[in-house]
């Protein structure tokens, strides 16, 4: 006999019809609660992460302040040091002086006096830094006087390429589209003039010789000649027409012994035919212009600065600064 469903219900027992729907009403609590406790942790997961997130930005920020501040430091103290040897020996810049000393990797707590109320952050922190002779190495901005070619700069530059491999048609390259970028700029389209050496492609440079001029030429804001106690063989023997480079070594060789103060000191290693070839204008015993690098670690990061300083009399001025962040490997301590 067949049996409807209401019939079943009917017939069943009340209390097990009780005991299913307090089954289902135990179940669907049990779903409310795990669904609660997983948005509870949804949303403390979202705030733990929110506040770790802050303190890493905070904490970023505050490294990026921090070393700010020290490489500005040892940018003034560089001024500092320039500043005083001038004061102190003007005559002459020279390599055995105490710009030129590099600043080897020396953590900050050997320059800071520690106390109970100081930060342990510098306990960390690396800097290391050079000061370099901006003018002993050729500048690109002698090629170009009174909008044409110095004759005695492009025979300098002339050389020095045939030295280091670089065809001479590059260099006429380079000489046309200096003067375009040089000159009044009326034309919408003219050159962009460029204030780094790895910014020369612009002027039609070949990476590959870009890379092969920069341990020898620079751009510096206005025409400046060699000092011949700093520059290398290389630049030397570019700036004298009739000096090969064996030359140019004993030029740097000597230096070694006794800096150049005048003429007659390098007419004694090279002869006065040597000397009397080139332009006086194209070297001098002195500089005006440096570089500054300044290198900080923290941790593993490594931040960079380079910057150009203009020293007149006593008076040090920094005409530009660049900065770069790198990573270094885990372990492994930066060069």
């Amino acid at each position: 006999m067949n049996v409807s469903p209401p019939a079943l219900l009917a017939g069943a027992r009340p209390g097990v019809c009780h005991v299913a729907r307090y089954g289902v009403q135990r179940g669907a609590a049990l779903l409310a609660a795990m669904l609660t406790v997983t948005l509870v942790a949804t949303l403390a997961a979202a705030a733990l992460w929110q506040q770790w997130r802050g303190i890493e930005v905070e904490a970023a920020e505050r490294s990026r302040i921090q070393s700010s501040w020290i490489l500005t430091g040892a940018l003034d103290w560089s001024r500092l040091i320039l500043r005083e040897d001038k004061l102190s020996a003007g005559q002459t810049d020279n390599l055995s002086e105490p710009w030129a000393t590099p600043l080897a990797e020396a953590r900050m707590s050997s320059f800071l006096s520690i106390d109970n109320s100081a930060s342990d952050d510098t306990e960390e922190a690396f800097l290391s830094g050079q000061i370099t002779d901006a003018q002993a190495r050729l500048n690109l901005m002698n090629l170009v006087a009174g909008q044409k070619i110095s004759p005695s700069a492009h025979l300098a530059f002339l050389k020095l390429f045939d030295l280091v491999g670089i065809p001479a048609e590059q260099l006429t390259v380079l000489e046309q589209n200096l003067l375009l970028a040089l000159g009044p700029q009326t034309d919408p389209d003219a050159l962009l003039a460029p204030q780094r050496v790895d910014e020369l492609a612009w002027l039609g440079l070949l990476p590959r010789n870009i890379q092969l001029l920069k341990p020898y030429v620079t751009l510096l804001p206005t025409t400046t000649p060699v000092n011949l106690n700093t520059a290398s063989a290389e630049v030397i023997n570019a700036i004298f027409p009739n000096l090969d480079l064996s030359g140019a070594q004993r030029l740097v060789q000597q230096r070694q012994n006794k800096p150049f103060t005048m003429q007659g000191d390098v007419a004694a290693v090279v002869g006065e035919l040597a000397l009397q070839s080139s332009d006086a204008a194209l070297y001098a015993f002195v500089t005006d212009y440096f570089e500054v690098h300044g290198r900080l670690r923290l941790d593993q990061t490594v931040l960079e600065e380079r910057s150009l300083l203009k020293r007149t009399g006593s008076d040090v001025a920094t005409l530009w600064r660049e900065r770069w962040v790198s990573e270094s490997l885990p372990g492994v301590n930066p060069p």
